[in-house]
């Protein structure tokens, strides 16, 4: 650990604790942040700020950077992986490529340059998280956590047919801890698994094949179970139907369901609100009955957002870039693939789940693609409560995350959106109405919706997303002073700005200075632990060694992840016993 450190005269927005563009010494100690009067100013390391903007270290709650279809991605795009090497002599003491699927190095150093710790990666499929947690090993400097795939699951799906929701909550525990997972993460419930026999469900109604549940009865369900584990992050949903015009009355049905299940956030057990997070909502906000007649329907999601702070938001905001678009749900990378003819890669995963990859480019002069950027930006700036919303491009899949600073330009800057609404399809004049929007994000409403929102969303803020007490070390300034720059007009400087971080400090280490990665340190992985009742974990455990034998290819023992893969773990404990 590097001795103690005094940051002073910093410009500090830390929404958190209320902080709004004071100037203020920051002190740490031991990896955490403390009372600066604690520093010995003859012994630690001082810097001054001299009033540049400071925030936490960012903290993406959506991201696909490790795991097996983020690595066929890179296999799989050769020409991606060209697109970086000119700069990599800048970037860091190791080597890597990629634009859009950039490797693990490299992933670890882009997303230390902005400023971000803390990055979740969004969806690993249980058989397969040994190697999402070898890729997670392998990435410098962020704290990382998996997101476990259940939405389409047989063993869980039996249990709900049968009636047994109890015995479904422990096999998600069971599933938690093998695959050392911290979320429930929910892709097209139903349909992923229906595509395993060529089909997908159209609406929250349909019947999935041979286990004849609805996606409605999936997520009652599923909801319950997420909150009878009193786990730290509610279900994080991508809902059916992503990508289709109309599809946003199935997304706000689809929070219908869950909001409607009887069940709420226990205020004991963590400090979220949210009872459903949506991510990459801008894929499931879309109008129209095809793409001839395919319109925005932003204004209505932020009109529901605005009615019902307990659901959640990341953008996936379009960025007009070529990129890679990767997920579980299957049958929309088929249909990816069918609409642009580019080529195509499949997997299902056994019993669990299935994915795609298929590269896409999102081009300002398609009149489709320039209202996809819009509606992500829309919904930011349409809905009042900013700690709704997180930025993030579902990256790759609507733009690469190093185009966070650029989404956060347009955010700040009306201007900046005229500007880029001249370059786009005159569709977004007449389909979307992020033309009439004047209101322009603040330097505080940035640090919610990359930090305090993320962190508190996550369960996650006693510890990240703020620079209070006690908190993690993980610091960001900026290369720019608040009090001397206009985002609305020098919004040029701001994108530069937010693109190489000043300084980054990670734990109390400096990680970045001047844009420059100029130390490593490792990471820590979040898991979640909950602890439910013995006797109902060894009946689950004794059908499982039944089911495994009938349905994998593996054998029991080689399917969970050993500590080995985890040299620095973050298990959070939870108690949930006296809920069953």
């Amino acid at each position: 650990m590097a001795k103690e450190l005094l940051i002073k005269n910093a410009c500090v927005y830390d929404p958190l604790n209320g902080i709004e563009g004071e100037v203020m010494d920051i002190g740490v100690k031991d990896g955490k942040i403390v009372d600066p009067s604690e520093i010995d100013e003859t012994k630690a390391k001082v810097i001054d700020a001299e009033g540049r903007l400071t925030m936490a270290g960012g903290v993406d709650i959506h991201s696909h950077v490790a795991g097996p279809k983020v690595n066929v991605g890179r296999i799989f795009r050769p020409e991606d992986s060209r697109r970086l090497q000119v700069a990599m002599k800048k970037i860091g003491p190791r080597s890597g490529s990629g634009f859009s699927v950039p490797s693990t190095t490299i992933t670890g150093y882009m997303y230390a340059q902005m400023g971000y710790t803390t990055v979740m990666e969004a969806a690993t499929p249980p058989l397969m998280t040994r190697h999402t947690h070898e890729e997670i090993r392998d990435t410098p400097i962020l704290d990382q956590g998996a997101y476990t795939l259940m939405a389409n699951n047989w063993i869980m799906y039996e249990y709900i047919k049968e009636g047994e929701l109890e015995k479904a909550a422990a096999f998600a525990t069971w599933l938690l801890r093998a695959t050392k997972g911290f979320v429930i993460k929910m892709v097209n419930p139903g349909g992923s698994e229906a595509w395993g026999w060529g089909e997908n469900v159209h609406s929250l109604d349909d019947r999935v094949p041979y286990f004849d549940i609805t996606p409605a009865e999936i997520y009652e369900n599923y909801v319950k179970i997420n909150e009878m584990l009193g786990l730290p992050h509610s279900i994080h949903i991508h809902p059916n139907l992503l990508g289709e015009p109309g599809n946003y009355e199935i997304t706000l049905g689809s929070w219908d369901v869950v909001r409607n299940a009887g069940v709420k956030p226990d205020p004991e057990v963590g400090e979220r609100d949210q009872i459903v997070h949506n991510t990459h909502v801008q894929f499931h906000a879309y109008g129209g009955d095809s793409w001839a007649t395919f319109e925005s329907k932003a204004e209505e999601i932020a009109k529901y957002l605005n009615k019902h702070e307990d659901v959640t938001v990341d953008l996936g905001a379009v960025t007009l870039d070529e990129t890679t678009t990767m997920t579980a749900d299957g049958p929309l990378e088929w249909e990816l693939h069918e609409l642009t003819g580019f080529k195509w890669a499949n997997c299902d995963v056994e019993v669990e789940t299935s994915s795609g990859v298929v590269p896409f480019i999102y081009s300002p002069k398609n009149p489709v693609h320039s209202v996809q950027w819009a509606i992500g930006l829309e919904i930011a700036l349409l809905t009042e409560n900013p700690w709704q919303i997180v930025v993030s491009t579902d990256h790759p899949n609507a733009g690469p995350f190093t185009r966070y600073p650029r989404i956060i330009t347009w955010l700040m800057s009306e201007p900046c959106r005229e500007e880029w609404i001249e370059k786009v399809h005159d569709w977004v004049g007449q389909r979307a109405v992020l033309g009439t929007i004047d209101r322009e994000y603040t330097w505080t409403d940035v640090a919610i919706t990359t930090r305090a929102a993320p962190a508190k969303m996550l369960g996650l803020s006693d510890r990240i997303g703020h620079l209070g007490e006690g908190a993690y070390a993980h610091i960001a300034i900026y290369d720019i002073k608040p009090d001397e720059v206009d985002p609305s007009r020098d919004y040029a400087e701001v994108e530069r700005a937010l693109e190489q971080a000043w300084l980054v400090v990670k734990d109390g280490e400096i990680v970045v200075q001047e844009g420059i990665i100029v130390n490593e340190v490792t990471g820590r992985t979040y898991w979640v632990d909950v602890k439910v009742p013995e006797d109902l974990l060894e009946e689950v455990e004794k059908d499982l060694k039944t089911k495994f034998r009938r349905y994998y290819s593996v054998n029991l023992g080689n399917y969970q992840v050993q500590d080995v893969y985890i040299p620095k773990e973050e298990r959070i404990v939870i108690d949930a016993r006296d809920r069953f």
